[in-house]
């Protein structure tokens, strides 16, 4: 379809068009991946890999005999080149480097394939005349280790091959009679090159608190590491894919299928709950700012103040008050509306699974239209009134105006904000738990409660609270199936983002509105 014809379309056509053309993007989208991207990347590393043993090659082949020395003490031909700084920072992380892996990397490597042989041995004290517990292999610090020793074993190899990058330029500075000293490349650090400086910080903080534990979480679930399995007294095990088949109902019997048909539900709900609480609190809260920016509204700063002041109270406390305000027996709301005669009995806001799911979806307004508000009046504030002038003069109706010129400008301006709100809302942790707890709990065919088979899960759960409930609150915990839901939200959201946001006019009419 050329873009004058759909341009000619009615709006419903519009929209509807746009679905379907997303819905249809996704399984190109993962054909271009697969068939492109991936090989491309893959052919991109063999070339840089190439490249460097090449260069080590050469290195060898073209150093002097300190530069060679350099292959097996790191920062050797620095620090006889009178590059001392560098030669001894290169040469301590060696040196920590093999302690680390003579003590503790290379023991836990050789015991990760059974994560270790005896948790736990008993003797009897022949003094005292009591058993006596001794803990030996620990699965959790087996996995632990193993990726801190294949991440430093990366970063030992990256510094190796800098060092003899450096080792080699010092070698034919040195013929021409020049060197680099350690305070020029101290000048540099905090001139020029501050940046590296600057960035290191993050870096390590993202490979400790990110790296490592997405590693961990995605190895824990190729694992049977649950609170049956805890360390120190129980090692954990390798189990494939068993977790994977026990998500979608592949693992065999009526607790899997029943296991299957829950997190089917709750995946459902989380996509329909991050559909209406994006776009519900978007759409009115540029409605109530158009309203407030509107010519002729009094009052205009009060209504914002009215509005800032649900922001300026703490959500958690206001999740709460409302938690408190909509109970079923002891709630002011059931009570006030039973004084005045509108009900006969309590309404059930948090204790039945779809009033509770509109419950939820209607407090998240409450609480979220405030801020899109405050967003969406600084941007039409921005939009040129002679657009409007013009197109009033052209007898355009305020909807048409609206659908022609704030809409667009709107999405092209907020776009990237609803992806991250989008992709927020599936991972929306505290309206759902501290409202409604993800209650009511579900119920198998004969109106039973299901919750030790499916650990605690709510009909109002999102993944994430699920997987919380997974790992935190309940007796029988499974690690391993919540490593599992924990990927399938991360490829969900990946997958959203990445079509989305390459689909989106900000990123391909970038130029448009500047």
């Amino acid at each position: 379809m050329t873009t004058i014809e759909y341009l000619s379309l009615p709006l419903h056509k519009r929209i509807l068009h746009k679905i379907i053309s997303f819905f249809t993007s996704i399984p190109m989208f993962f054909v271009k991946i697969f068939v492109k991207k991936i090989p491309q990347f893959f052919v991109g590393i063999y070339r840089k890999i190439s490249q460097i043993f090449f260069n080590i090659y050469l290195f060898f082949v073209d150093g002097d005999l300190k530069t060679k020395l350099s292959f097996i003490f790191m920062g050797f031909g620095l620090l006889t080149r009178k590059s001392l700084l560098r030669g001894i920072l290169y040469f301590l992380f060696q040196v920590a480097f093999i302690y680390f892996a003579l003590t503790i990397g290379i023991n836990s490597l050789m015991k990760i394939g059974t994560f270790g042989h005896i948790a736990q041995s008993s003797y009897v004290d022949p003094i005292v005349g009591i058993e006596i517990y001794t803990y030996q292999d620990d699965s959790f610090m087996l996995l632990l280790n193993t990726i801190i020793f294949a991440i430093l074993a990366i970063v030992y190899l990256f510094l190796w091959y800098s060092q003899l990058k450096d080792s080699i330029e010092l070698q034919n500075l040195h013929r021409i009679g020049k060197t680099i000293k350690d305070k020029e490349i101290v000048k540099s650090l905090v001139g020029k090159n501050y940046h590296y400086v600057m960035l290191s910080i993050p870096t390590l903080g993202l490979i400790i608190f990110t790296i490592i534990p997405l590693i961990f979480m995605i190895l824990v679930a190729f694992t049977n590491y649950s609170s049956q399995f805890q360390q120190p007294k129980e090692l954990f095990d390798w189990v494939g894919s068993y977790n994977f088949k026990k998500l979608f109902g592949l693992a065999g019997g009526a607790a899997s299928h029943e296991f299957a048909y829950v997190f089917g539900q709750i995946l459902i709900w989380t996509l329909i709950w991050a559909v209406f609480a994006t776009f519900t609190n978007y759409f009115l809260g540029m409605i109530v700012a158009m309203l407030i920016n509107k010519k002729g509204i009094r009052f205009k700063k009060l209504w914002r103040t009215i509005l800032i002041t649900t922001i300026a109270v703490p959500q958690f406390i206001s999740l709460l008050f409302m938690s408190r305000f909509l109970s079923t027996n002891d709630g002011a709301l059931n009570q006030v509306l039973l004084d005045l005669g509108l009900i006969s009995q309590n309404i059930k806001f948090l204790e039945d699974g779809i009033i509770t799911k509109i419950t939820v979806i209607v407090v998240n307004m409450w609480i979220g239209i405030p801020y899109t508000m405050l967003m969406c009046s600084g941007i039409l504030m921005n939009i040129p009134a002679d657009l409007y002038e013009s197109a009033r003069i052209d007898g355009a109706s305020p909807f048409k105006m609206y659908a022609k010129i704030t809409l667009p400008y709107m999405l092209f301006v907020t776009g990237p904000y609803l992806i991250s709100n989008f992709v927020g809302n599936i991972n929306n942790f505290n309206v759902i738990y501290l409202l409604s707890g993800g209650n009511p709990q579900f119920t198998n065919v004969k109106g039973q409660m299901i919750q030790s088979q499916l650990f605690g899960a709510g009909q109002t759960d999102l993944l994430i609270t699920w997987l919380y409930k997974m790992c935190m609150t309940q007796v029988e915990k499974d690690y391993g199936v919540a490593s599992v839901i924990g990927i399938f939200v991360f490829i969900v959201v990946a997958t959203f983002s990445l079509i989305t946001y390459s689909r989106s006019n900000a990123v391909k009419n970038e130029g448009d509105f500047q």
